[in-house]
């Protein structure tokens, strides 16, 4: 970038180029988590399952991680104008036909292209970010914003979504995501120099080979973790065949990278043993944050909240997460033992899942879980950017492009197992705790004859007939029974993310070389930002 023209128009006052910067990078997180907003009204739009859903989403993970390692090359090859430009068309022509289509097919390519041109945004915001922060520690000032927008991304996008799909049909989030795209998108090209952001290198030598490796055997992890559980895992040839053909691509994938000259994902990387710790971390926060899905799946089936209402009252997960990103940055400025910071994050995850396991109940106030959620919003805010800044700096600067490749790929495959850890301990648990609550159930039991007598008498206040009001009450009966399997199986698997909590915070105090490990992320590429 020359030195004698400036990114920006010398007329553009500064709170006008952060707050596009923001407009631009707001849009670009929510498509993040925008095909799961609401999986309910998703479902019945398109006629698909559950899985179908989640599935497009791993799409977007596969593409992420993919094209991070080939996307660096574009960005130094073309003027940041015209390669945001190229990027806010496609992402306009690509959410449209999201909006226009109904087939579960286009759907999944377009998920997949948002991916791979979401790589490109993010890659221009942050560096445009990082220009802006002129302290000494702009860099992990900027980290940690982007790191707690992701962190915000599922919370915030069902929070702003959840009144459109209440009011229209579910595809019109793909135009709403057209409308905030735009605005911010032309303001950034308005006020904007035609500059290199970077050193221009041309488009040479493209490992796409690589990515045609990759990006398949991706797509195909995904598949298996999402519809595993559905097929009943090997008795199914699909995904045996799907795991065969994983295995494959990843021996043919890991043969290239050794034998090129310029590979498209560093093997060095697996060297340090800090980068291998930093991000087992990240993995397993990745299962623990998962399983902050059973708490709004309770939230919704058992004590009936509507999407608003839920929403509205993850504004306080929100509200931790902040908290804790802006106390985890001002430590990590400070200079602070990163395994204290650590623990003190874990811990507070601990206290919620802890806390969780005694709370779930049938019937409950909304304020009691507004400290729980403060609590894990600021646990995960606290450990998520120290972990992941940490892992950059555990590698060199050469190698900070293929570290950040393979820290979306361990974000990816985690987020992946735990939704299918989720999927199968939901039918497990609940199928087991749904029989023994069955068992224990029978006519000659006093208590439930009261119970049904107690349902039909309500149904007929109502104006039910008797014996309408019969069967009925034996429906409110099995849903009875399906709520108190839930609480069961959401008590057990919080029990486990303890004990997993339990076990990482033995493993941080065990291993010394975290606080030997300096947090230096001055010279590494914005691009490391897709962790």
């Amino acid at each position: 970038m020359s030195k004698g023209n400036p990114i920006f128009r010398s007329w553009a006052p500064e709170w006008l180029v952060r707050l596009t910067i923001f407009l631009v990078m707001f849009p670009t997180v929510m498509l993040f988590a925008l095909s799961t907003a609401n999986i309910s009204a998703a479902t019945g739009f398109y006629g698909v399952e559950p899985a179908d859903i989640q599935f497009s989403m791993l799409l977007y993970y596969a593409a992420l991680a993919s094209f991070t390692p080939l996307e660096r090359r574009f960005f130094s090859r073309v003027s940041t104008k015209e390669y945001f430009l190229i990027c806010l068309v496609l992402q306009v022509l690509i959410s449209y036909g999201c909006y226009h289509t109904r087939s579960l097919t286009v759907l999944f390519a377009g998920r997949f292209l948002q991916g791979v041109v979401n790589c490109g945004v993010t890659s221009i915001c942050l560096t445009l970010l990082f220009g802006r922060l002129k302290s000494e520690h702009a860099r992990e000032t900027g980290y940690a914003i982007f790191y707690t927008m992701i962190l915000c991304s599922a919370s915030l996008t069902s929070l702003v979504t959840a009144p459109l799909v209440d009011n229209f049909e579910y595809n019109v989030l793909y135009k709403m995501i057209i409308y905030t795209f735009v605005p911010g998108g032309i303001l950034l090209l308005l006020l904007m120099n035609k500059v290199h952001l970077v050193r221009k290198t041309p488009l040479y030598q493209l490992d796409w080979a690589s990515f045609f490796l990759y990006s398949p055997m991706l797509i195909l992890i995904g598949y298996v973790v999402t519809y595993g559980q559905q097929y009943y895992w090997l008795q199914d040839n699909t995904i045996v065949w799907s795991l065969i053909a994983i295995v494959f691509l990843a021996i043919v994938f890991v043969a290239r990278q050794l034998t090129r000259k310029r590979p498209f994902i560093h093997q060095e990387v697996f060297q340090s043993r800090a980068f291998l710790f930093g991000i087992f971390l990240i993995g397993m926060l990745y299962l623990i944050r998962g399983a902050f899905s059973i708490t709004t799946s309770y939230f919704s089936t058992v004590l009936g909240m509507d999407p608003i209402n839920l929403y509205e009252l993850l504004i306080y997960n929100i509200v931790g997460i902040i908290m804790g990103a802006v106390i985890s940055g001002r430590l990590i400025i400070k200079k602070r033992p990163l395994q204290f910071i650590w623990l003190a994050g874990f811990f507070l995850l601990l206290l919620f899942h802890g806390g969780m396991y005694f709370l779930f109940a049938a019937e409950a106030d909304m304020n009691t879980f507004i400290i729980p959620l403060l609590l894990q919003g600021m646990g995960a805010g606290m450990v998520f950017t120290p972990i992941l800044l940490f892992t950059i700096s555990s590698v060199p600067t050469d190698l900070s492009q293929s570290a950040a490749a393979v820290g979306v790929f361990i974000r990816f495959a985690f987020f992946g197992i735990s939704t299918a850890l989720i999927n199968y301990f939901s039918l497990f648990y609940s199928g087991t705790h749904a029989m023994r609550l069955s068992d224990h159930v029978s006519r000659a039991d006093n208590g439930l004859q009261e119970r049904l007598n107690l349902y039909q008498s309500a149904l007929h206040a109502r104006g039910m007939e008797p014996d309408m009001a019969s069967r009925a009450a034996t429906g409110l009966l099995d849903k009875a029974i399906r709520k108190q399997a839930f609480l069961k199986y959401a008590m057990d698997y919080n029990e486990m993310v303890v004990m997993l909590i339990l076990g990482l915070m033995l493993l941080i105090i065990m291993a010394p070389f975290i606080n030997r490990t300096i947090i230096d992320v001055k010279a590494k590429q914005p691009a490391a930002a897709t962790f």
